[in-house]
């Protein structure tokens, strides 16, 4: 987390979570195989704010998921870093580029998908998502004269609504990836 402050709530922008069924059995679902294999067109078909994915590595060689989107106006390049990879549960964080009107800078982003068996061929999904600002964010809102609180108040319902609009949709892919491996 390189210029990154603490991951506490006076710096934090969002936390919102948004659940959806997956009607699949527990045993078949991979969330980081499904995250890290991910084709392009079905990340795209998950938002119509999705540009693009991939996959790579970080210099650290764990595996990381390149996501492009665009949030409440701003186009994001997050990088995310695999710091929980079981089946059930991924874990992943990013130091993720932000382009704005006013230039660019920089959020720190948690993205936490899990998924927990609630009958027999049927899970509920959550898709869990935090961001803060990084101290190269706070200097930039300092810039140009906007209080943290006030952007964090304009940021939120952008980013909630991006993520209730994907839940759903992220489900039934990890859901059709799950069938698929049968």
């Amino acid at each position: 987390m390189d210029g990154s402050l603490p991951l506490d709530h006076a710096h934090q922008i969002v936390d919102s979570s948004f659940s959806a069924i997956i009607n699949a059995p527990l045993d078949k679902i991979d969330i980081p195989t499904w995250c890290f294999t991910l084709p392009e067109a079905e990340y795209r078909g998950c938002s119509p704010a999705h540009v693009a994915a991939g996959f790579t590595t970080a210099p650290d060689g764990k595996r990381m998921s390149i996501n492009v989107e665009f949030i409440g106006g701003s186009l994001m390049v997050q990088h995310y870093v695999e710091t929980l990879g079981n089946k059930d549960h991924l874990i992943l964080d990013s130091d993720s580029d932000v382009f704005t009107p006013a230039g660019r800078t920089t959020i720190h982003v948690t993205w936490d998908l899990s998924v927990r068996e609630i009958e027999p061929g049927r899970c509920e999904f959550t898709n869990r998502v935090r961001s803060y600002a990084t101290e190269e964010m706070r200097t930039f809102l300092d810039r140009q004269g906007i209080p943290f609180d006030q952007f964090r108040a304009q940021r939120q319902p952008a980013s909630i609504a991006h993520n209730q609009g994907e839940t759903p949709l992220f489900a039934a892919s990890i859901g059709r990836a799950a069938l698929k491996r049968g």
